[in-house]
């Protein structure tokens, strides 16, 4: 089978709905749904051990997009269980060789290929130094499956384009599946039998203002706040990779201390407001960015009230608050293919980046 899709038009560029991107990313649901049918018995298993025996704190080890679902990670287990989240950074142990005191603790690895050389060499000092190490991974058979104590396959199956999309939000439904299993909520389970129909809708998103209003951008601001940090670590990832756009995620809290004297006119943001108590600072921070001349767009389920016509950009309502940065980021791959194509650019293939990164 050639690589490259069906549909290519003239130009070497396939159409918006032809590129792996598209397809990998409208497959999220089937996806989840696959997830959550499969890995519910090891779930269980694991959310029952957690109550017995709680670890002392969670530590989360991964690069690249599986590092922005760390940060989901964090807040989520930190919000929803009242557990401390860290990340590690994979080079204190296979660069620095430094070990850590990690015993009794869960230890979350989180990878699309399970190979990279420093999450293996982190999670085998982890499981030496007495951490209970689970690998969240999209290959079973990899090397990081055969270290951990306990697999949860993110059951995303193959990906062909470079930018990785339906892994990612696999990466995010694993993490929920077993934060709601060991805090054994009734609210959050009955929302991951709802999510992936929610994730269907939210593939139907519009957003076409956004991507006319980023064509020709050259700099730009993704912001988010707690749970919805992650997604805008994850936007502004996509929007260098396979726009050629440079962007910055910042918390809406965080922009403030010094990033924010960049914002006036000419300088556009984007901004998930998250549908919690994160919500009214995001939207206040833009009307404030609005007021200085800066083209906002703002994500938002309940509104935008200082939205100028073109800027407020819709969300599906989340079956639970916790559920929204997995919709907010499934409508921004649609938008984001089709303003990667826009600008000239084949999203499944961004210049000088391979599939599988392996760092040291």
């Amino acid at each position: 089978m050639s690589d490259v899709p069906n549909g290519a038009v003239a130009g070497g560029l396939p159409a918006p709905e032809q590129t792996w991107m598209f397809r990998e990313a409208a497959e999220s649901c089937d996806a989840i749904a696959r997830q959550y049918m499969r890995n519910i018995d090891v779930v269980r298993a694991l959310g029952e051990q957690l109550r017995q025996s709680p670890p002392p704190f969670v530590v989360t080890c991964a690069r690249g997009s599986s590092d922005h679902a760390a940060t989901y990670a964090k807040y989520l287990f930190e919000t929803q269980l009242g557990i401390v989240t860290a990340s590690a950074s994979p080079s204190v142990g296979s660069v620095y060789a430094a070990r850590q005191s990690v015993r009794g603790a869960l230890y979350l690895v989180i990878s699309q290929s399970g190979k990279s050389p420093d999450l293996l060499r982190n999670a085998e000092a982890a499981r030496e130094g007495g951490a209970r190490v689970v690998a969240l991974v999209n290959v079973e058979d990899s090397p990081l499956a055969q270290l951990a104590e306990v697999v949860l396959p993110l059951r995303a199956r193959e990906e062909r384009s470079v930018a990785a999309t339906k892994s990612y939000l696999a990466s995010l439904a694993a993490i929920l599946q077993l934060a709601a299993y060991w805090k054994r909520d009734a609210a959050l389970i009955n929302a991951l039998d709802a999510l992936p129909d929610a994730l269907r809708e939210a593939w139907r998103m519009d957003w076409s203002p956004l991507i006319d209003g980023l064509a020709d951008a050259r700099n730009l601001f993704v912001l988010g706040r707690g749970l919805g940090l992650a997604a805008a670590q994850e936007a502004a990832l996509k929007f260098k990779e396979t726009c050629g756009l440079h962007a910055e995620a910042y918390s809406s809290a965080e922009v403030k201390h010094g990033p924010m004297a960049l914002v006036g006119p000419g300088f556009p943001v984007l901004a998930f407001a998250q549908p919690d108590e994160t919500e009214a600072g995001t939207l206040a921070l833009a009307e404030e960015f609005r007021a200085r001349g800066a083209p906002v767009w703002v994500a938002a389920t309940r509104g935008d009230p200082s939205a100028r016509p073109g800027e407020a950009l819709p969300l599906q309502p989340a079956p639970h608050p916790v559920c929204a940065p997995l919709l907010t980021i499934q409508s921004f791959y649609r938008a984001i293919n089709a303003l990667a194509l826009r600008r000239g650019r084949n999203p499944d293939m961004p210049p000088h980046l391979n599939k599988v990164t392996e760092t040291v």
